[in-house]
């Protein structure tokens, strides 16, 4: 493959960044402003973990729907689609009245969010395959420069006391159009040709589980810690700090800062001193982290935890998706396939588990248990530096494009 990039494909690319960073602020919108939810809606802490948990059952859903969609339409359909309409679903969520419309405008973001989720990759795989180098971690930074914005914003809304009509609204007003221009220099067949097609195939192969496992865990604890701050770091702040809203925000928005930083150095310390100490340096810095927040005397400190946890939790994600891919290099688009479906359950273990124990004791005690979780990746880190497996049988992957 030629390393000259045509001007189409890299303004496809953009378009795609653009598209990330958009989805990150709309994201960080909702989840910031979960008491404002909760007040306005007259949501129980005992019911809001049901609230939450819903949302990545949904997005499980509409990702396995978005799948057959893509077959017949193309990713890039899809996504020109639904981003739109999950910023439709964002403003639906401030403008209710009754749980009934909470739950209709959560149970719809849910779904759009996982048909989202899966296009967006999808697009972004065949990116990488056209490139032939990976571009898929520049994709994911530019949704944390999204989460920044969007808890920046939300934490603005919050001081001069907006409402969530007029936040969410607004937002929705803004987004959507943006996310249609960017739709429409989203890469199509005349720039991707097969590359969507193969990365699916590739993504059906036969990859055994076993191998996976110690690598589907870490994904899983990560993704509980990651759940944990998203769904509870401004409510913890909020109600069991006793800080202004506003201020609480800070800490999802130190949280996505530090995200982001670790991101854009993370992989020359990987080239630096391996994957191994990395993982293990990252799962232990993400524990200190919960019990700085845990510990929180004031909002300060609380903010700094969760700063600290997002410098440990931007080194584990990425490698568990890049130990899977050298554990099965000619396969990687398979394996990266499975070791994905691992946030949804992180995600869906993660909210039920903090909320029912802030509901029985407190949230202090609650940030304990994903503290707990994170330890647990310490003694998998050494799967992160595999041997590679065996090929298997049906073929060459892509694996070879993105070296």
């Amino acid at each position: 493959m030629s390393t000259a990039i045509p001007p189409r494909l890299r303004q496809a690319r953009a378009a795609l960044a653009a598209s990330f960073l958009l989805q990150g602020i709309t994201f960080a919108l909702l989840v910031t402003c979960i008491p404002e939810l909760q007040d306005r809606y007259g949501l129980s802490d005992a019911l809001l973990p049901v609230f939450l948990a819903a949302v990545p059952v949904l997005a499980g859903v509409g990702s396995i729907v978005s799948e057959q969609l893509v077959k017949r339409t193309g990713a890039r359909a899809v996504l020109r689609v639904v981003q739109p309409a999950v910023c439709l679903s964002l403003a639906g969520a401030g403008l209710g009245g009754t749980l009934w419309q909470l739950a209709l405008a959560l149970g719809v973001f849910g779904l759009l969010v996982g048909a989202l989720d899966a296009s967006m990759n999808m697009l972004g795989v065949g990116l990488q395959h056209r490139y032939g180098r990976s571009v898929m971690l520049g994709f994911h930074a530019a949704f944390s420069l999204g989460g920044i914005v969007g808890a920046a914003v939300a934490g603005l809304g919050s001081h001069y006391d907006l409402g969530l009509p007029v936040l969410f609204g607004t937002a929705a007003a803004v987004i959507a159009p943006l996310a249609v221009l960017a739709g429409a220099r989203f890469a199509g067949p005349a720039e991707l040709g097969d590359a969507v097609r193969e990365a699916a195939e590739a993504a059906a192969r036969s990859v055994p589980w076993r191998p996976l496992l110690p690598l589907c865990l870490a994904m899983v604890f990560a993704y509980i810690a990651d759940s944990s701050v998203s769904n509870y770091s401004v409510k913890y702040l909020a109600d069991g700090l006793g800080s202004p809203e506003d201020v609480a925000k800070l800490s999802y928005l130190g949280y996505m800062v530090a995200m982001l930083l670790g991101r854009a150095v993370g992989d020359r310390a990987v080239q630096r001193w391996g994957a191994v100490p990395v993982v293990r340096g990252g799962a232990a810095l993400a524990a200190l982290g919960f019990a700085v927040a845990a510990a929180a005397p004031g909002a300060g400190a609380g903010i700094a935890g969760f700063t600290v946890l997002g410098f440990g939790i931007c080194a584990i994600i990425p490698q568990v998706f890049a130990a899977g891919g050298r554990l099965f290099p000619a396969d990687s688009d398979a394996a990266v396939a499975r070791l994905n479906l691992f946030n949804y359950v992180g995600f869906l273990i993660g909210s039920p588990l903090v909320g029912a124990i802030a509901d029985a004791g407190s949230y202090r005690w609650a940030l304990l248990a994903p503290m707990l979780l994170v330890l647990a990746v310490l003694p998998l880190a050494g799967r992160f530096s595999p041997v590679p497996a065996p090929a298997p049988a049906e073929g060459r992957g892509s694996a070879e494009l993105v070296q």
